[in-house]
């Protein structure tokens, strides 16, 4: 019985001893683990819960404690899926013959009442979209146009009526993306004029029947926080992509395509619209590049090519004896290749209002007919009548524009009345591309300004200082 007690006894103590070893162990090794950490915050455990947990640990376990405690990094909460529209399932063939209009319409009408949601146009397939406005102003905020195949405008007269200004719009949206890898197409060279001998007879004929007015391919209108990236826009009937009314506007990793030939085609068209980015971008056309008009002002561009073209363009401003108030344009790292102007300023004579803060910075023209350029006796008409008012011009910063012109390195023709003010040149260095071939000095008209460094070929006709008198300006002509 003794011997029975002893070794009962024994191995209670065993027990014990073995229970107390392992207690111990673990936490001698937890504290000197942990004795640096600092104790997780409650909102760091919640995250680790509602995100389900690691491998093989239930939700809130130890094992989501260890590992939301010792990740390196801050627990991404990653969104919810967001909601795809796709225009096949309501009902668009996507063969380019049959009219996906109406399915366009009805996938942004899904689309427009879920926030964050994505109309898809699906890779390898063409879809013959009529004029169509995809609009709010109620619908919910950040909605995407997923576009990965190619929108098709139609040929048939009957489809424009008597004339519409734009074929694709959007307008009074929140947060609106367009992007992808895909491409709209506007079959614009049945608008584009027959006055050429080459042209497609099939086209002529088709171009007789269509609206005098010519259709933007692409418009958005009264839109706010705007991203436009990846696509193609080629071959608009007139302008390929136009801001209007609209505020903090991305533009980025797209292209603009059309010939040289195709009249009225300007690439990106800014008007009444701030706090623009237009960068990486590819534009061919048959007239500005870039065209920035009245209202604007915020706008940077960088990392641009252009050609053909007509070059970047601020202007034409003041026509008709309106007022245009341009302010805060910067213009750098841009390529232009066989364009007809670099960098422009074009206002009509009649007109007020002020162009000031504007800078183009590190430009390389090559084969361009007038690399720098400012015109306030801008005429697109077989004639215009003189008059004395005009758009005010100052504060016009040229620095690093290098290059080949075919025809004059810089026109400075500036108004009578009210004339061009601190106009600034550094390092502007222009080559003709034949040696006396056509080519024309530095011509200024009442420009004002100082060069910096020395300029090639020599711009003695810039005067120092400011201009001797300045025009009186009414209210009116403040901006």
């Amino acid at each position: 019985m003794r011997d029975f007690r002893l070794k009962c006894f024994g191995l209670i103590l065993l027990v014990i001893l073995v229970m107390c070893s392992n207690f111990d162990g673990c936490e001698g090794r937890k504290g000197r683990r942990w004795r640096k950490q600092k104790p997780p915050s409650s909102s760091l455990a919640r995250k680790k819960v509602k995100n389900g947990g690691g491998d093989n640990h239930g939700s809130g376990g130890r094992g989501d404690y260890l590992s939301a405690t010792l990740s390196p990094t801050p627990i991404t909460e990653y969104p919810m899926k967001t909601a795809m529209f796709n225009v096949l399932d309501f009902g668009a063939k996507g063969d380019g013959i049959t009219d996906d209009t109406e399915a366009f319409q009805a996938a942004w009408a899904a689309a427009c009442k879920v926030e964050g949601s994505t109309v898809v146009v699906p890779a390898e397939f063409e879809f013959l979209v009529g004029p169509i406005s995809f609009s709010g102003p109620y619908c919910q905020p950040n909605i995407a146009l997923q576009l990965d195949g190619m929108i098709i405008a139609p040929t048939d007269a009957k489809r424009w009526g008597s004339g519409l200004l734009w074929w694709i719009e959007f307008s009074k949206l929140q947060g609106i993306s367009i992007q992808g890898s895909g491409t709209i197409e506007g079959q614009g060279s049945v608008w584009w004029t027959t006055m050429e001998s080459d042209v497609d007879p099939i086209n002529a004929e088709l171009s007789m029947k269509l609206p005098q007015i010519k259709p933007t391919a692409l418009r958005f209108y009264g839109s706010y926080n705007v991203t436009v990236t990846g696509i193609t826009i080629q071959n608009s009937p007139q302008c390929h992509l136009k801001f209007d009314n609209c505020e903090a506007v991305q533009v980025f990793n797209m292209t603009i395509n059309s010939p040289g030939s195709s009249l009225n085609t300007d690439g990106i068209h800014l008007q009444n619209s701030r706090d623009v980015m237009i960068h990486h971008t590819n534009m061919s056309c048959g007239d500005d590049c870039i065209s920035i008009q009245t209202g604007c002002s915020n706008i940077n561009i960088h990392s641009v090519e252009c050609g053909p073209g007509h070059g970047i363009s601020i202007g034409g401003l003041g026509r008709d004896n309106t007022k245009a108030c341009v302010s805060n344009i910067t213009i750098r790292d841009v390529n232009m290749h066989n364009t007809m102007t670099g960098v422009r300023i074009k206002t009509w004579q009649g007109g007020s209002g002020s162009v000031q803060s504007i800078k183009f910075s590190n430009i390389r023209v090559s084969e361009v007919q007038t690399p720098v350029v400012i015109d306030q006796f801008y005429c697109d008409r077989s004639s215009c009548k003189n008059q004395t008012s005009a758009v005010a011009l100052s504060s016009i910063a040229y620095e690093n524009i290098k290059g080949t012109y075919t025809v004059k390195p810089v026109h400075f023709a500036c108004s009578d009345s009210s004339p061009c003010s601190d106009i600034s040149l550094t390092e502007v260095e222009l080559e003709p591309l034949q040696e006396h071939y056509h080519i024309y000095e530095p011509f200024c008209w009442q420009a004002f300004g100082e060069l910096y460094t020395p300029t090639v070929p020599p711009i003695v006709c810039l005067q120092n200082g400011k201009p001797t008198s300045k025009p009186i300006l009414s209210d009116d002509d403040l901006c």
